[in-house]
């Protein structure tokens, strides 16, 4: 492989980390769905470079799946709920902005040197980008639990996903029909959160967990 390959992969899964760190510092729920939207742009990106640096065609269409379904059908269809749901407001959190940044960042660390440590025979490009695939993760479940509002939950478990797709790509792919099948079951799972969302809404009036959480106590 050459060597701009090998940064082009490097800057693409790096670029996935950094906007894993714009959804971190978001504060409304239309950035927040922008902003990963850009996320999804960038892992269709980084899984079609793959695809090319690879020569596995196959991946191409997992790049496919991921720019329609990912970055453009869901983020409209999120879009489209929260404007039914009538929350177009601030994404509340559960700790501040800067102790949210410090922490992401000591997750990134801790998923470089685990990563590293733990395959110094692999391939160079899979070992690293499997570094970047980790802190996506890591960051995608910092979202969900620094969030309050159910809304801006789904999203951070989307953008745990990219990272799972990042990986699986970068260990030199998963099977097409794996691939495929995620994309259906994430989509269904969207489907069914979505469901989901308008019943809370329908029943208390209200997405924001505290405030469900006070409800429950109210009703013991």
């Amino acid at each position: 492989m050459g060597r701009l390959e090998f940064d082009i992969a490097h800057l693409l899964a790096g670029s996935l980390v950094l906007i894993s760190f714009m959804m971190l510092y978001q504060d409304r729920l239309y950035a927040l769905l922008n902003t990963y939207a850009l996320h999804a742009g960038v892992l269709a990106l980084s899984v079609a470079w793959q695809a090319f640096v690879q020569q596995a065609p196959h991946l191409y269409i997992t790049a496919l799946i991921a720019l329609g379904f990912k970055a453009i059908i869901i983020p409209l269809a999120l879009h489209r709920i929260i404007v039914r749901l009538g929350i177009h407001r601030e994404v509340e959190t559960a700790v501040g902005f800067g102790l949210t940044m410090l922490t992401g960042i000591g997750l990134v660390a801790l998923a470089m040197v685990l990563m590293l440590r733990i395959t110094p025979g692999a391939d160079p490009l899979a070992r690293e980008d499997l570094a970047f695939s980790l802190s996506v993760v890591l960051l995608g479940l910092l979202v969900m639990v620094t969030r309050r509002n159910a809304v801006s939950q789904v999203v951070g478990f989307m953008s745990l996903e990219n990272g799972l797709v990042l990986a699986a790509t970068a260990a030199k792919g998963m099977p097409l029909v794996v691939e495929i099948s995620i994309a259906f079951s994430v989509l269904i799972a969207f489907i069914v959160i979505g469901i989901f969302l308008f019943r809370i809404r329908e029943r208390f009036d209200t997405v924001d967990l505290q405030a469900l959480d006070r409800f429950r106590g109210e009703r013991r």
